[in-house]
């Protein structure tokens, strides 16, 4: 039977876990990343997570950035330090004075998010206002509690940036009376606009209202919310990762490429489809990929008439065919997991390679039960195994539905395994995560990458998968697929990615869009992508290029 099962890869919600980060050589800026994490609270932990997420960007710039809990900073540490990030994540979480004294009076760089700026501003020791020619105005959030009658009351939602908008994330659960967003902003006044000066603004569209999201005052920044959650491809995370740039004081050239990779190729894949999306490709002079499922598995038989099937890749001939064509027509290699599922259960729709998750329990959330750096390792050398003996290289790693341990995380980047991985990631607060909500309880986030990151918390190089997939809702006929994503929303994400100087249009598409029993107009929309991309003047490479 042919799967059509899919999943679309694009996690952007708070989840759990962590390890001490592997070293590695910094060359670019020094930085320091300062966050709240006030003892005893549920949110102990959430103000790690976002630094976690800062670190990885600053990863594109060759820094090596220290993590730091607010509470534990020292006087003068920041002169040590190119530049000094202070996430605020925690409503009037109190900072200590050497950590204040310090702000107000560093020659290098301070970036200060959202909350507890007034501790600075507002407290007359330090002068704030008069040297740096701005003040902190008030805390806004949203203009009123939602109801079922006026379940969207509004807030500053529209940052203003090259020419685009980018609206926050905001959903409301009428019957539950649940708030999906993040709306707080701090406002500021510029009062010295010789000194100071608004370079990003966010509109409140119900009141009409406009203030400062972005503000500077010579190495002093302050952004008005925390960028990093509920993030997506057309949020304001884009905003900052642009601006970083100036930040680090990195001049980089505007530079735009683009990366196409064909999903969840494995023994079963239509030789046909893959050739007429390999034909295409190529008389286009486009380089691709194609994210390869080593080993064929279906568990529990559902494809195979309840008898249970694994398919290696010596045998499997659609597969190997497919590759062979593809190769010399510019396809690279990408390892997509070893079986891309887990075990003989269904994690969570099937139990088969490709439609389930192989380094992650999805149905408890939790590590897999024999989650280790030895299990992760020995995955990862049958799949390599696989692929090699059979006269594939691999180019980079993908992991399954981008979700693993940080355990499995750490083994995927060792040198010996993979120089590089093209994905999304989920990054975690503990190696043993607890997400019950209890004091210290654990977060896991997933991040979506703009550009490069040349090393991440796990010690991963990563090329960016940053615009998602096609999907179509086809829930006829597999209940799994139930819902539309269409090219437009795909060249859209493509154009919003522009506003970053060095940014990339990557994206993926399974082949099984192109079977006739599935009755989409998949290669005519993946056709429309292409084209798309190309005319907003994306540069088209292969994974190995991408720097």
């Amino acid at each position: 039977m042919k799967k059509i099962s899919s999943f679309l890869c694009v996690t952007m919600l708070l989840m759990a876990a962590l390890l001490a980060p592997p070293a590695f050589a910094q060359t670019g800026p020094k930085t320091l990343i300062v966050y709240d994490a006030p003892a005893g609270s549920e949110y102990t932990k959430l103000g790690m997570a976002y630094g976690i997420m800062l670190k990885n960007l600053l990863g594109h710039f060759d820094s090596n950035a220290e993590l730091l809990p607010a509470q534990n900073y020292v006087a003068g540490k920041m002169q040590a330090y190119d530049a000094t990030f202070y996430l605020g994540s925690y409503y009037d979480n109190p900072l200590p004075a050497a950590f204040l004294s310090d702000a107000s009076t560093t020659t290098k760089t301070v970036v200060w998010f959202k909350y507890n700026l007034w501790q600075l501003a507002w407290n007359p020791a330090y002068g704030f206002p008069a040297k740096f020619g701005f003040d902190y105005s008030t805390l806004r959030g949203l203009n009123a509690l939602p109801t079922a009658a006026n379940p969207a009351p509004g807030f500053f939602d529209t940052i203003g940036y090259k020419g685009k908008s980018f609206v926050k994330y905001y959903t409301f659960d009428s019957a539950t009376g649940a708030i999906n967003a993040d709306p707080d902003i701090g406002t500021t006044t510029v009062l010295d606009p010789v000194k100071a000066s608004v370079l990003v603004p966010v509109t409140n569209p119900k009141t009409g209202e406009t203030v400062p999201y972005v503000t500077r005052s010579g190495k002093f920044w302050y952004v008005a919310d925390m960028p990093f959650s509920f993030i997506g491809p057309r949020d304001r995370y884009l905003v900052l990762a642009d601006l970083l740039h100036d930040m680090l004081g990195v001049n980089t050239p505007e530079k735009h490429r683009a990366l196409v990779r064909l999903e969840d190729v494995g023994a079963m894949v239509s030789v046909s489809a893959m050739k007429t999306l390999t034909d295409y490709l190529y008389g286009k002079h486009i380089p691709f990929s194609i994210a390869t499922i080593p080993r064929y598995v279906d568990a529990l038989g559902v494809y195979n008439g309840n008898i249970p099937q694994t398919v290696p890749l010596s045998q499997a001939t659609n597969l190997k065919t497919a590759l062979n064509y593809a190769l010399p027509r510019g396809a690279e290699v990408v390892m997509h997991g070893y079986t891309h599922q887990y075990s003989n259960i269904r994690d969570p729709h099937t139990g088969v390679s490709g439609d389930d998750y192989e380094f992650w329990n999805i149905v408890t959330n939790s590590p897999v039960a024999e989650d280790s750096t030895a299990w992760a390792q020995d995955r990862i050398t049958k799949g390599k195994a696989e692929l090699t003996s059979n006269g594939y290289t691999p180019v980079a790693w993908e992991t399954p539905h981008y979700h693993s341990s940080a355990l499995a995380s750490k083994v995927f980047a060792k040198p010996a395994n993979f120089s590089t991985t093209y994905q999304r990631v989920v990054y975690f607060t503990a190696d043993k995560p607890n997400f019950n909500p209890v004091p210290n309880k654990d977060f896991g986030v997933g991040q979506i990458f703009p550009y490069v990151i040349k090393k991440d918390y796990y010690g991963q190089r990563i090329i960016p998968e940053s615009l998602g997939n096609i999907e179509y809702d086809i829930r006829a006929i597999d209940p799994t697929s139930n819902f539309n994503y269409t090219w437009q929303d795909i060249v859209t994400n493509a154009d919003y990615a522009k506003v970053v100087r060095d940014g990339y249009a990557s994206f993926f598409f399974h082949p099984f869009w192109l079977e006739p029993d599935v009755g989409t107009p998949g290669f005519a929309d993946f056709k429309k992508v292409i084209d798309g991309i190309t005319a907003l003047g994306y540069t088209w490479i292969a994974p190995s290029q991408a720097q």
